[in-house]
């Protein structure tokens, strides 16, 4: 288990690593460079908080479309317990407040020549230097009948928002005896463990509200992230209501029919009156614009300064980056952009970027008063990621109740910190 003690010392050692990177005062208060951030989320909102507390002189402006963001963590709750969407909304009026200029509209494209980006009006933004938090997007097509319209009756909800409500309306509408079906992609994809959170809050639903219901879990995978503390809390808790089926039992996916409300393996077809299906992604879109996803539809990066080893002054956060072994997850977005950040305020002083110590902590719901977690810690010395042997840690497995309570104490706590560090 990791307890409480050890997941300070986690915090601190990361803060610590963190605080070689401060910069002279007096040339951080001469900077008065621009500093262009796309992308609202975890990443480029904790990006923008850092660097106006760093530059206090440089002109920050922070490029995102929707007035609110709908956070990715905690909406499995929303979909299988009574927990409201709103709970997951934020605003960026603290940001803005702080100093940062907002830019409502949406980023078309980017000139890494020129170092401009494009809005959707045809306006342009320059900058000194640019940071992406672009997210992820779904590939259309790369499975076989999903598209962007088949995912209003077959929802992905794996952008919080209206496809969550979607996923939500759809099981509050359900028949008692009706099946629901949840489809998992391959690696890589945002939040390893998500989808078995995600089923197992759709299994607590059905438990609770449509008891003669069953969710089927067809995964293109054999393992995933913890998944025998899963399999024991779905023993536990949902032996009746919950069958997952990994690739080796015919559970990946070669197509669906979102008219016929089928999925399709290699050796089956099933039909049912829910299907979840989460499709292969790749990073968000203005990633291919900017010129910094390669033929993965990812993005490369310098771990030390998350600059793209493609293009030049541009620098890629979050769940959009290739950072392996960290996971694509709120906690990596959120502290990549500190890292990021240090490193854009030192470049721009003339001072070399420093290597220093990251850490992602990963909790997931297995019930509505009971988590797992996992954390893992990481090092970028010689502009590599690596994990640092030994540190971090798992639930154990056969815990007592009050552990799992416990981290779900610690989860509540964590959201509450993570979203206050990035919208205030």
């Amino acid at each position: 288990m990791i307890g409480n003690v050890s997941r300070r010392g986690l915090l601190q050692g990361v803060t610590m690593g963190l605080g070689v990177l401060a910069l002279p005062i007096q040339a951080a208060s001469q900077v008065r460079a621009r500093i262009v951030i796309v992308g609202g989320g975890f990443g480029g909102a904790s990006a923008a908080r850092t660097l106006v507390q760093l530059l206090p002189s440089a002109e920050i402006t922070l490029i995102e479309q929707n007035a609110r963001y709908t956070a990715c963590p905690f909406s499995n709750l929303v979909i299988g317990t009574d927990r409201p969407l709103s709970a997951q909304e934020f605003t960026y009026e603290t940001i803005q407040s702080s100093g940062v200029t907002i830019i409502a509209k949406r980023a078309a494209s980017v000139d890494a020549g020129e170092q401009t980006v494009t809005l959707e009006d045809g306006s342009q933004v320059s900058y000194d230097r640019l940071i992406l938090s672009p997210g992820v997007d779904m590939r259309w097509g790369a499975l076989e009948g999903y598209s962007q319209a088949a995912s209003q009756v077959l929802p992905h909800a794996w952008k919080a928002g209206h496809q969550t409500q979607l996923l939500k309306d759809q099981l509050n509408a359900l028949e008692d005896g009706e099946t629901v079906i949840m489809t998992v992609p391959p690696a890589p994809y945002r939040c390893p463990p998500g989808p078995y959170e995600r089923a197992s809050m759709i299994a607590h639903y059905l438990k609770a509200n449509k008891p003669r219901s069953k969710l089927i879990v067809l995964d293109a995978k054999d393992s995933f992230s913890k998944m025998a503390l899963f399999q024991e809390a779905w023993a536990e808790h949902y032996p009746d209501h919950l069958e997952w089926r990994g690739a080796i039992n015919d559970g990946a996916l070669s197509r669906v029919d979102a008219n016929l409300k089928t999925v399709y393996t290699d050796f089956d077809e099933l039909s049912a009156a829910v299907i979840n299906v989460i499709p292969p992604q790749k990073a968000g879109q203005i990633a291919d614009h900017a010129g910094v996803s390669d033929l993965t539809g990812w993005c490369p990066i310098d771990p030390l300064t998350f600059e793209s080893t493609l293009q030049p002054k541009i620098h890629v956060i979050g769940d959009a980056t290739i950072a392996a072994p960290m996971p694509k997850s709120a906690f990596s977005a959120n502290l990549q952009a500190k890292v990021c950040a240090f490193a854009v305020a030192r470049l721009l002083v003339d001072l070399e970027p420093m290597a220093t110590t990251l850490a992602n902590t990963c909790y997931s719901y297995t019930a509505p008063d009971e988590v797992i977690s996992i954390a893992g810690v990481y090092t970028n010395h010689d502009r590599t990621l690596a994990s640092v042997s030994g540190a971090g840690g798992v639930s154990p497995l056969a815990a007592d109740k009050a552990v799992r309570r416990a981290e779900a104490a610690q989860a509540s706590h964590w959201f509450e910190t993570i979203t206050n560090e990035a919208f205030g």
